[in-house]
């Protein structure tokens, strides 16, 4: 399946969301980045849906 085309302001959410996800990682492994990750889909997923459009 190929990646759904992103508006630059979900782009920009996914960017903000990965750098997050990044902070995080520096605190250690046993942080939990489940929820940014569910954010992350949920912009890809709404993205396909408009696409199919």
């Amino acid at each position: 399946m190929d990646a759904p085309k992103l508006t630059a302001g979900e782009k920009a959410k996914v960017a903000l969301y990965v750098a997050r996800m990044c902070k995080r990682d520096l605190a250690g492994p046993d942080v939990d980045q489940s929820d940014l990750q569910r954010k992350i889909d949920r912009v890809i997923e709404g993205a396909a849906k408009r696409g199919a459009k």
